[in-house]
């Protein structure tokens, strides 16, 4: 009885991931099987190609590159406050895009910061929009992602490492050489790939600060060839084309991330006699602080702006807040119920459930959606189901960001507590309530509030499918900031935000809250 070992369920993972691979190819199908013969891609849809595939490079180029130092200086030093300004380093990854985008218009834009101080000083003015707008607000994206990526890197250097460094009298020069170089070229390009992938499939971002036709991304043309021009063959191709790119990138990202890392250490505190003169001191205590100013400002403009325009809000506002509510919610809901099954059978014979998830990450969520709209049609009122439709791109969005936090905590249940649960004989609904759950809760609570915050900011298939009456508030906040009430929009910006973080907290501190048995 003793070597007894809980059999692991396959098929509901395996049904989810089917379920998933259906939905993005099948829809995809759709799309395509419904496109007419036409002129395929023509001048204005390769040079989306070519802005976006530039566009990722220099926003994860710039990104990856800004982040080094941070990080190095990260890891150099210890102050008073450094564990939360590491923690505010995911918050724009969580932030709403289009309120990101009102916050860097509060720095950059016509009436910002910057050139406002440029017109003082009788200085040519600078424009956020286009090209470098947009490679701006990836960066402000992307820096704090590869920020963490990169000091991960230096934390999974072992201690020793640097003891025996400082024993054998080694410069800068040699530290670099020896230990820093080979760990950035295990860590930089894996950063890059994800960050690369991340940018190619960019929509609210060149929607709102594109400035243009010569500044449309891949995804972003898929959206006007579905909503201007009804061109589905061509929106088809194009989706095709951004699959295949993104996949690309996030497969590399995959095969870097198993390289070899630098062994085992003693978990001793990292002490680095290196980096205790002045001048590296200063360097990275101006580099810190350089980040935080850069990612901190617009966050503060935001709430300050937008603590005068709550009075403004419209009705529609606070209606259109409380369905983003609702969508958010129903998408954290579709998430749990396909990562779960899936982590869970992935955590045996079956890791390659976990492939499936790229398909994600690959996907235009606007391709997802008219497919679903072209499947509903026939049956029934596509504009009645928007609003579940969007609830379930979203969930699917989000899945491999949860199926990455989930599948490694779900596999060290199974393999610590398998063989013990198959003794007793604890299975099924019993086993996940009272063994995997409670283990799980953690990386669980995480999963479900960073998919309820990305819900509640997305503006993607409801940009296609909303009718004026209805719509999520990212939405409504865009359509205030195309009327120019900049007032409303940043009260509906503010309200955003701070739905955004109520949910991820409340999602993250439940999973990380331990009930008293």
């Amino acid at each position: 009885m003793a070597g007894r070992v809980i059999a692991i369920r396959a098929w509901p993972g395996i049904g989810a991931a089917a379920f998933v691979a259906a939905l993005i190819l099948g829809t995809l199908l759709a799309v395509a099987l419904r496109a007419e013969a036409g002129r395929g891609l023509g001048p204005s849809e390769w040079a989306a190609l070519r802005f976006t595939v530039s566009q990722a490079l220099w926003s994860a180029g710039l990104s990856v590159l800004l982040a080094v130092p941070v990080a190095r200086a990260l890891a150099r030093r210890r102050f008073i406050g450094r564990r939360l300004f590491i923690s505010l380093l995911g918050v724009p990854f969580i932030l709403p895009v289009i309120v990101a985008v009102l916050g860097l218009l509060a720095v950059f834009g016509r009436s910002g910061i910057v050139n406002s101080a440029l017109r003082w000083a009788e200085l040519p003015e600078i424009s956020i929009y286009g090209f470098h707008g947009v490679v701006l607000a990836h960066v402000f994206f992307n820096l704090p992602l590869a920020t963490r990526l990169i000091l991960q890197g230096w934390q999974q250097v072992p201690a020793e490492r640097f003891r025996l460094a400082a024993q054998l009298g080694f410069g800068s020069k040699d530290m670099w050489r020896i230990i820093e170089a080979p760990m950035l070229r295990r860590v930089v390009p894996q950063s890059f790939a994800v960050i690369f992938a991340l940018c190619i499939s960019s929509f609210a971002v060149a929607l709102t600060l594109g400035g243009g036709p010569k500044a449309t991304t891949v995804e972003l043309a898929i959206y006007q060839a579905f909503r201007f021009d009804f061109d589905l063959g061509r929106a088809a191709l194009l989706s095709c084309l951004q699959l295949v790119m993104v996949g690309a990138a996030a497969l590399l990202a995959l095969k870097l991330s198993d390289r070899d890392g630098f062994g085992a250490g003693l978990d001793r505190p990292v002490l680095r006699w290196d980096a205790d003169t002045a001048p590296k001191v200063a360097l990275d205590t101006c580099v810190i602080l350089c980040a935080a100013v850069f990612l901190l400002v617009p966050l503060s403009l935001v709430v300050l702006d937008g603590i005068a325009g709550l009075a403004q809000l419209p009705r529609q506002v606070w209606q259109a807040a409380w369905v983003s509510v609702l969508v958010s919610l129903a998408s954290t809901g579709i998430m749990v119920a396909l990562a779960l099954p899936i982590a869970i059978a992935s955590s045996s014979r079956h890791r390659w459930l976990e492939a499936v998830a790229l398909l994600g990450i690959a996907a235009s969520p606007l391709v997802i959606g008219t497919g679903l709209f072209l499947i509903i049609y026939p049956i029934a009122n596509p504009f009645s189901v928007a609003f579940p439709v969007t609830a379930l791109v979203n969930a699917v969005m989000a899945l491999p960001f949860a199926l990455r936090m989930l599948i490694g905590p779900v596999r060290d249940v199974v393999q610590d507590y398998g063989r013990l649960s198959g003794s007793l004989d604890i299975k099924g609904w019993a086993w996940m309530r009272l063994v995997l759950l409670p283990r799980v809760r953690g990386a669980l609570g995480f999963s479900c509030g960073l998919t309820a915050a990305l819900s509640m900011g997305d503006l993607g298939v409801i940009a296609l499918f909303a009718d004026p009456e209805r719509a999520t508030l990212p939405l409504q906040m865009y359509r205030l900031m195309g009327s120019y009430r900049m007032e409303a929009a940043s009260g509906a910006a503010l309200l955003l935000l701070c739905l955004s973080f109520g949910l991820f907290w409340a999602f993250d501190r439940g999973g990380r809250g331990h009930a008293e048995a």
